[in-house]
């Protein structure tokens, strides 16, 4: 079986890459059940061979997602150091609406 990258969605191209995985390891140890010591080692082999991939696929996305949070922080640095006055506004607005909001319930 071979389990290919998560999409671009990320989140949904995992979720639905461990959903397979899972369903293929419970079909193979089904299978192996049937079967002798040989065909269990095949099984095993073939799944430790799944988790390493999906291991590789979460550190590719934990890498991915740490790039993009690391990026959007320096441009919002960026941002509040060109117009820190702007920042502030939009701070304090958020805060009222928050404040309204929170006194609402």
């Amino acid at each position: 079986m071979n389990i290919t990258s998560p999409s671009p969605s990320g989140k949904e191209g995992l979720a639905k890459s461990l959903r397979h995985v899972v369903d293929e390891a419970d079909q193979l140890l089904r299978s192996a059940a049937q079967g002798g010591d040989e065909k269990l080692d095949a099984v095993r082999s073939r799944i430790v061979d799944q988790v390493r991939q999906m291991r590789a696929q979460l550190d590719d996305l934990e890498e991915a997602t740490s790039y993009k949070a690391r990026r959007a922080a320096r441009a919002t640095d960026r941002a509040v150091h060109t117009h820190p006055y702007g920042a502030i506004g939009i701070a304090a607005a958020v805060g009222l609406l928050i404040g309204f909001l929170a006194a609402q319930r």
